[in-house]
């Protein structure tokens, strides 16, 4: 005997709640009745999922690993109803999106004004995060595509391309390199560099595509780490170094949030590409295609 949906759901509800009685109120079912379906799964696994105490339930083992396939399960049904809801109409329905920092306040204000004109019955879920959080969720079935640059590992991705962002450098307006016509990444490095914190991609495709390596002071990390463009911006004002931002950003207007100068950067290649990408195999994929086709024209 398989599991069924509902008692996948029952153990969700389970855990996001932490109580019989709570999840079977979540559930619109009485306690008994959830009680009853988290017996009969325990009894199709033939092992218990969960350890019954005072203060609530625990997963166990079994259960952590039961509740880790029962999402992916469920978010599988989930597409697969909006699928068969939406069968014909694309970009209908609940769409689950993801979006780097580096690119949602600089192409979402055009966006999605554009996106619910063409698109009036879709309903778009917006989650911003780093591009390793958003990958491992498009794999786990929790978003159903995601905006973000390459290069990355794309393993068991699937992608299409939406834009080149052009990577140029910024400086304190008074600095010597600021005259120039264009910016060595040699010069800003002896300069001083500062960069968004790890986990940013920005950041390794700056420095990759300059052929730098993280800058380094005394033998230890720098410092200065911004956690946004928006603080890096603000930290070149202040003298307190050079650093490397994408074109869609200042094209956006953020350079002119502090005194800084922009110049082109003296390096082959120094750009990112803008992708739409969606998990391997999903039914969202013909979907992930428009809505790149439809953001190219932002």
């Amino acid at each position: 005997m398989l599991p069924t949906i509902r008692q996948l759901q029952y153990l969700k509800l389970l855990a996001e709640n932490g109580t019989f009685g709570r999840a079977a109120e979540a559930a619109r079912v009485t306690q008994p009745t959830l009680s009853a379906g988290i017996q009969e799964l325990e009894r199709a696994l033939g092992a218990a999922v969960v350890d019954r105490a005072r203060s609530g339930v625990i997963l166990t083992t079994v259960g952590e690993e039961a509740l880790r396939r029962a999402t992916a399960i469920l978010n599988e049904a989930e597409e697969l109803m909006e699928a068969a809801r939406n069968a014909g109409q694309p970009l209908t329905g609940r769409f689950r999106l993801g979006v780097i920092p580096t690119v949602a306040p600089y192409l979402l204000p055009r966006a999605l004004p554009m996106l619910r004109e063409r698109f009036p019955k879709l309903r778009l879920f917006l989650r911003e995060d780093l591009t390793q959080r958003l990958i491992a969720q498009l794999k786990a079935g929790q978003l159903d595509a995601a905006l973000i640059a390459l290069p990355f590992d794309m393993a068991g991705l699937q992608w299409a391309h939406v834009a080149d962002d052009e990577l140029v450098a910024a400086m304190p307006s008074g600095h010597a390199l600021a005259r120039k016509a264009s910016a060595s990444p040699a010069a800003m490095e002896k300069d001083g560099l500062i960069l968004l914190e790890d986990g940013h991609c920005l950041r390794e495709h700056a420095l990759a595509a300059c052929g730098l390596k993280p800058p380094k002071s005394h033998g230890e990390e720098v410092a200065f780490a911004a956690t946004s463009l928006a603080t890096l911006v603000q930290m070149v004002g202040s003298g307190l170094g050079m650093t490397f931002l994408p074109q869609m950003a200042v094209s956006a207007g953020l350079a002119e949030q502090a005194p800084i100068t922009v110049l082109p950067i003296d390096a082959d290649h120094a750009s990112r590409e803008i992708v739409v990408a969606w998990r391997a195999g999903s039914n969202r994929g013909a979907e992930g295609k428009l809505l790149a086709e439809a953001l190219k024209g932002v």
